[in-house]
C-alpha cells in the first residue's frame, strides 16, 4: 500500500532520510565554557570607528551597524557639530564667500553692504526711536500721550520710507557706475540696502568690511 504524496519507487528507508534531519547540525549552542558566536564576533570586531561627522553619516552607520549610537559617540558627535557650526558662522560674519547666505553672495551685494556700512542712514533711527514710542506707551498711560504718540509713528514710518527710497536710488545709481553688467533688478538691490541700514551695525550680518566715512570704490 502506497502512502500519501509518495511515489511507487520510493522506500521506507528513504523517505525517512527526508523527513528527519540530522541531530548534529540541529546543535546551536557552543559547547560549554567557551564563548557563544555572538561574544566571539563582538570580540573579533576590533577598534571602534571613530565618530560620525554627520547627521547623513551617523544615520549610515546605524544602519550599518544595526544599533543605536552609544552615549559617548553621540556626545563627541554633538560637540564637534556645535564646533562646526561655529566655524561656519564666524566665516560667514567675516564675509567669506562661500559661507555666506545665498542673498548674500556676489560682489554686487558685497559693494552694496560696504556703500550702507560707511554712511550714516536715517532708516538706522527707525527701531530705536520704534522702541522708544512702545515703551513710552506703555510707561506712561496717559490718554493724551498715547495720542501724541500715534501720529508720530506715524509720521516716523513716512520719513524711514522716503529714506528707503533715496538710499535704494543712490545704490542703485553707484551699482550701474561698478558693474555695468548687473542683472539683478534694482528694486532688490534697494530692498536689500534698505533693510541693512534699518539693523543696528553690531547687529548686521555679515560684520561690516568698513568704517564709517570711508570711500568705497
Amino acid at each position: 500500500m502506497s502512502l500519501l504524496g509518495r511515489k511507487k519507487h520510493e522506500t521506507d528507508e528513504d523517505a525517512v532520510d527526508l523527513d528527519v534531519e540530522p541531530t548534529e547540525s540541529r546543535k546551536t549552542t557552543a559547547p560549554k565554557g567557551r564563548p557563544t558566536p555572538k561574544r566571539d564576533a563582538a570580540r573579533r570586531r576590533g577598534p571602534v570607528a571613530p565618530a560620525p561627522m554627520t547627521a547623513a553619516q551617523a544615520r549610515r552607520r546605524r544602519k550599518e551597524v544595526g544599533r543605536k549610537l552609544s552615549r559617548e559617540e553621540r556626545r563627541e558627535f554633538r560637540a564637534q557639530q556645535r564646533q562646526r557650526t561655529t566655524e561656519r558662522r564666524d566665516k560667514m560674519m567675516a564675509g567669506e564667500e562661500g559661507y555666506l547666505l545665498p542673498r548674500d553672495q556676489g560682489p554686487v551685494r558685497r559693494y552694496v553692504r560696504d556703500v550702507v556700512d560707511s554712511r550714516r542712514n536715517v532708516l538706522g533711527l527707525f527701531m530705536p526711536i520704534a522702541f522708544g514710542f512702545v515703551f513710552v506707551m506703555l510707561a506712561v498711560p496717559v490718554p493724551r500721550v498715547q495720542l501724541l504718540i500715534s501720529p508720530a509713528m506715524m509720521a516716523l514710518v513716512v520719513v524711514m520710507i522716503g529714506s528707503a527710497f533715496i538710499l535704494g536710488r543712490k545704490v542703485n545709481r553707484l551699482v550701474d557706475q561698478k558693474f555695468p553688467k548687473n542683472t539683478q533688478t534694482g528694486w532688490r538691490l534697494g530692498f536689500y540696502a534698505a533693510s541693512r541700514a534699518t539693523q543696528l551695525r553690531r547687529m548686521r550680518a555679515p560684520r561690516p568690511q568698513v568704517n564709517r566715512g570711508d570711500t568705497v570704490t
